[in-house]
């Protein structure tokens, strides 16, 4: 997993609450097993006309959204089921910070394990970097997990909380599996001493 220090990216505002992830990433596009390839049908109810086509009223089809890197929403994003679907569609898509109020407990799990900072501001907070969004285009914000601080250049700057553990595995690039191999000297001796693998 790739790690997470500092990233500056372009932010696109998507003004829902309650986004749950059957409009993340629906359940038709579920059929691959790699976590990669998922980015092209991300919100596709949304994205995408009856036909197909671009709806060219959504806000990711834009053109001040391309490059976006950077997603801002309202409170409780990533509800629904619990599909790791979901942060692997925003990761390929680009993304690599969400903003919003709140999140669903599963989503907001899982964006730590692949790699994404899902930062909880309040209300009010966010309700102002919508305001900058609509302001500054392109707008961008620096998200610094060294520090816990997301920042833009026009006077904005707060604190974010994150659990010590999650900051810690995130700064370091370890999702489950890298954890594991942090003890892979004491593992692998636990195994010679009990005949295993042998």
């Amino acid at each position: 997993m790739k790690p997470f220090t500092t990233h500056v990216g372009k932010t696109v505002a998507l003004d829902r609450a309650n986004v749950d992830t059957d409009q993340i990433i629906p359940k038709q596009f579920l059929k691959r097993i790699e976590r990669t390839g998922f980015g092209e049908f991300l919100f596709w109810d949304w994205a995408r006309r009856d036909d197909g086509s671009p709806n060219p009223d959504f806000e990711l089809n834009q053109p001040k959204a391309r490059g976006a890197s950077i997603l801002l929403a309202r409170r409780n994003f990533g509800c629904g089921s619990s599909r790791e679907h979901a942060p692997w569609a925003l990761e390929d898509y680009g993304f690599r910070v969400v903003v919003a109020p709140s999140f669903a407990d599963i989503f907001y799990s899982n964006c730590f394990k692949n790699g994404m900072l899902p930062i909880r501001l309040s209300e009010e907070q966010v309700g102002e970097l919508f305001h900058r969004v609509a302001q500054h285009a392109p707008y961008e914000l620096t998200a610094d997990l060294q520090s816990c601080t997301l920042s833009d250049a026009h006077g904005f700057s707060t604190t974010f909380e994150v659990e010590p553990f999650r900051r810690h595995c995130l700064l370091n690039g370890l999702d489950d599996i890298g954890l594991s191999l942090e003890y892979e000297a004491k593992i692998t001796a636990y195994e010679q001493a009990h005949g295993i693998g042998i």
